[in-house]
C-alpha cells in the first residue's frame, strides 16, 4: 500500500492548453435549447474558462489534502482516499462513485463526515472515510483484460476494506457505486449495512395500474430511454469506438460530461446554479490528465445488462431519495430488492447527490448508520 498525491506533469497542462486553443468547433446546434446537446456557445465558453481561468494547480491542491494511495489488488492498481476520522471509535464507510464521476465528487462531505464535531454533529457520527476510484476511472489501474465488472469491483472493495484493518464495516453509492454497493450488500462479507442514493428496483411485472408517484418514475424511465440514455447504449457495446475522441479531445470530454452534469442534476437549466465551474472541471479534469474516456466506459460493457438484477440485499439499507434523480425507483419497487429500514425523500437534489447537496447527503448517511451501528 502506497502513498499517493496527484501530480500532473506541466506539459500535460501545456498540451491540454494547446488542445483546447486548437479545437476544429462544430457548427452551432439548430435549436435554442439543449435539446440537441451542449450548446455551442455554452461549451466555447466553458473551455475558454479550461484554457484560461481554471487553476489546477490550486485544485489538485484541494484535492491532495485528503490521504491518497495506491493498492493492488487481483492484480490492479486501485486508487483510494482514506481520510481516518480523528475520533478513534468512528465506523469506516466506503463511498462508491458512478459515471462520468469521480472521487472529487466527494469533497464537500469527507470532512463533515471524518470530523462531524467541526461541523455540526457528533463524535459518534464519525466516520473513516474511503473513496476508492472505480477499475479503469481516474488514478486506478486500467484492466488489461475482461471481467472487471460490479461483481469484481464489489470483492475488490470487501477486500480493500479488510486490508485497511476494518473487519465491519458500511458501504454507500450512487450510479455505478449504487450497483457495486448493492452487491457488496448481496455477498454480505463484513459489510453491515448499505446506503444508497440511487436505488435499484423495478415495477412488478403484470401490474397495470399504478400510484401517482409510479406513474411520476415510469415517466422518468421513459424520458431517460428516449432522449437521454444514447450514451449508455454506447458506452455498452462499442465503448473502444467512443474512446478514441474522448482521449484525443478536450472538448469532446468537457461535452460528453458536463451534458450529463446539466441533464442530471436539479438545476431548471443552470448547470451552474447547481456546480460550479470549477466543481465540473475538477471533474473532467480528473478523466482527461489520466486518459480514461475509454477504459471508464468499459464498464458499461461488463456490466450494464446486470444492471439491478440480482438476489436480494438482506442487509439494513437506507436510502436518500432525490427528486430530480435520472432513475427514480419508489419505495415499493425497490423492498423487493432490498431490506430497507430508512427511506429518505429529499427536498432537493439529483443525480450527483454528495456534489449537489453535501449537508442533506451527510445527514442521511449519519442517521442511517447511527440506526444499524452498535458503537
Amino acid at each position: 500500500m502506497a502513498p499517493f498525491q496527484i501530480a500532473v506533469p506541466d506539459e500535460v497542462l501545456d498540451d491540454l492548453r494547446h488542445r483546447l486553443t486548437n479545437t476544429r468547433w462544430p457548427e452551432a446546434e439548430c435549436v435554442d435549447d439543449w435539446s440537441q446537446g451542449i450548446p455551442l456557445s455554452y461549451t466555447r465558453d466553458l473551455a475558454d474558462y479550461w484554457a484560461n481561468g481554471y487553476d489546477w494547480r490550486a485544485r489538485e491542491a484541494a484535492l491532495n489534502r485528503f490521504d491518497q494511495y495506491v493498492t493492488e489488488i487481483d492484480g490492479l492498481d486501485i486508487h483510494f482516499i482514506h481520510q481516518r476520522s480523528p475520533h478513534p471509535d468512528a465506523f469506516p464507510l466506503i463511498i462508491t462513485h458512478g459515471w462520468p464521476g469521480s472521487v472529487a465528487e466527494f469533497q464537500k462531505i469527507i470532512d463533515p463526515l471524518t470530523n462531524p464535531t467541526a461541523h455540526g454533529g457528533r463524535a459518534e457520527d464519525a466516520f473513516h472515510v474511503v473513496c476508492p476510484s472505480l477499475p479503469g476511472f481516474g488514478f486506478s489501474g486500467k484492466p488489461t483484460a475482461t471481467g472487471w465488472g460490479v461483481e469484481r469491483t464489489a470483492r475488490a472493495w470487501d477486500e480493500l476494506m479488510v486490508r485497511l484493518g476494518y473487519p465491519r464495516y458500511g458501504a454507500q453509492g450512487g450510479d455505478w457505486g449504487a450497483a457495486v454497493t448493492t452487491q457488496i450488500g448481496r455477498n454480505v462479507g463484513h459489510c453491515i449495512g448499505i446506503h444508497l442514493n440511487m436505488p435499484l428496483g423495478r415495477p412488478p411485472a403484470g401490474v397495470t395500474e399504478f400510484s401517482a408517484e409510479e406513474q411520476a418514475a415510469l415517466a422518468a424511465v421513459q424520458q431517460y430511454q428516449k432522449h437521454d440514455s444514447a450514451y449508455a447504449k454506447q458506452q455498452s457495446t462499442r465503448p473502444q469506438t467512443i474512446g478514441y475522441g474522448l482521449v484525443d479531445s478536450p472538448v469532446a470530454q468537457l461535452a460528453w460530461i458536463v451534458e450529463k452534469f446539466w441533464s442530471w442534476t436539479d438545476c431548471d437549466g443552470d448547470v451552474e446554479s447547481a456546480l460550479s465551474r470549477d466543481e465540473m472541471l475538477d471533474d473532467v479534469m480528473i478523466y482527461w490528465v489520466t486518459a480514461t474516456g475509454a477504459s471508464s466506459a468499459r464498464l458499461y460493457w461488463e456490466s450494464f445488462g446486470a444492471f439491478g438484477s440480482g438476489t436480494r440485499v438482506e442487509l439494513p439499507t437506507g436510502v436518500a431519495a432525490f427528486p430530480k434523480e435520472i432513475l427514480r425507483a419508489p419505495q415499493s419497487w425497490c423492498e423487493p430488492g432490498y431490506n430497507i429500514t430508512r427511506w429518505t425523500s429529499m427536498p432537493r437534489g439529483g443525480h450527483f447527490a454528495a456534489f449537489e447537496q453535501p449537508a442533506l447527503f451527510v445527514d442521511d448517511v449519519r442517521a442511517f448508520f447511527a440506526s444499524v451501528v452498535s458503537r
